[in-house]
């Protein structure tokens, strides 16, 4: 897992976030607020927690053409939730979980989506 931590405000973060991802490149298809949608199903979660689906579609396109099955860890997820008195930004290393489809030659690419998640999120962070 690759976390970084904040003291900002939910609000604040988000926008942070959103603008970082932009700045890198990559784009927000989607933010989802397990709080707000397990409370619409009237299941209280006592805690702030929304995930972000994040993508670079030029390099979506390169894994994507080398085996379609990785659409199964697509897109990019960065996660922020409550952890005591801060937020949390999360996400599963890509380096990681691109290594479970065994396609030789996607290390590149995982490696640099890596290191700009780890730089879209630092840069949120600050």
């Amino acid at each position: 897992m690759i976390t970084y931590r904040s003291r900002k405000s939910v609000d604040e973060l988000t926008k942070a976030l959103e603008k970082a991802v932009a700045e890198h490149g990559f784009g927000v298809l989607g933010v989802h607020d397990l709080q707000a949608k397990l409370a619409a199903k009237q299941v209280p979660l006592n805690h702030v927690c929304k995930v972000f689906e994040v993508c670079n579609p030029q390099q979506a396109k390169v894994v994507l053409d080398r085996d379609l099955s990785i659409s199964t860890a697509l897109p990019c997820r960065i996660a922020m939730y409550e952890a005591g008195d801060e937020l949390e930004l999360a996400t599963i290393e890509p380096t990681e979980l691109l290594a479970m489809f065994r396609q030789p030659g996607l290390e590149v690419v995982a490696s640099e989506v890596e290191a700009t998640l780890r730089r879209i999120m630092a840069t949120a962070v600050a």
